[in-house]
């Protein structure tokens, strides 16, 4: 399978790329790192990288920044880093990607489990999460040519405790490694509109 993965350079993109690499053409992609250079908050730069690339059996995105603060300090402008990072990026890359997957390739988007396990300082990564969630399960009633969607929802990642922890004390974090596969099982399985929670 000839598969993009967008975000490689992050902890989780580290993980699928050991997973997903040795038996996949794994196309790397990032905003300053990987094979193909992409923006995922720019529809241009999203164009240019899949026109770059040609047709692929699966994309995957390990992408998107949201903003952590406190309710009371968030404003607007604030929501719209992760209304047009993580929602909106992950969105453009589907409905511009849809002219760029094989018939019956796949998509792979992140949300995490803030969607329905919130903290505090985390109202706007909640709020994108379920948003990208509920894309998910929707877009997979309308997608041509047998194509495919899925979401991954994780938790916190064992590599990531060092920076996030005490904003998630009580959460158990869970391997990288173990995070992978249910990026594994989206592009290589069957399955379409589900959320993969791992936690």
């Amino acid at each position: 399978m000839k598969i993009f993965l967008v975000g490689a350079s992050g902890t989780i993109g580290q993980a699928v790329v050991k997973e997903l690499g040795a038996r996949h053409d794994l196309v790397t992609g990032g905003s300053k790192t990987g094979d193909v250079q992409i923006d995922i908050t720019d529809a241009a730069s999203i164009k240019t990288a899949l026109k770059k690339l040609g047709k692929v059996d699966a994309i995957v995105s390990a992408a998107g920044r949201v903003k952590f603060a406190p309710l009371d300090q968030l404003d607007a402008a604030g929501f719209n880093i992760g209304l047009q990072d993580k929602l909106m990026g992950q969105v453009n890359l589907v409905l511009i990607g849809r002219d760029f997957v094989n018939d019956g390739g796949s998509f792979t988007l992140t949300s995490g489990i803030l969607d329905t396990n919130p903290i505090r300082n985390g109202a706007s990564a909640s709020m994108v999460n379920g948003a990208v969630n509920s894309f998910c399960i929707a877009a997979a009633v309308e997608l041509p040519h047998a194509q495919r969607i899925n979401a991954v929802c994780p938790g916190v990642l064992v590599e990531s405790m060092k920076d996030f922890g005490p904003f998630f004390r009580g959460h158990e974090p869970v391997p990288g490694s173990r995070v992978a596969l249910a990026y594994a099982k989206s592009v290589e399985g069957a399955q379409t509109g589900r959320i993969f929670r791992v936690e």
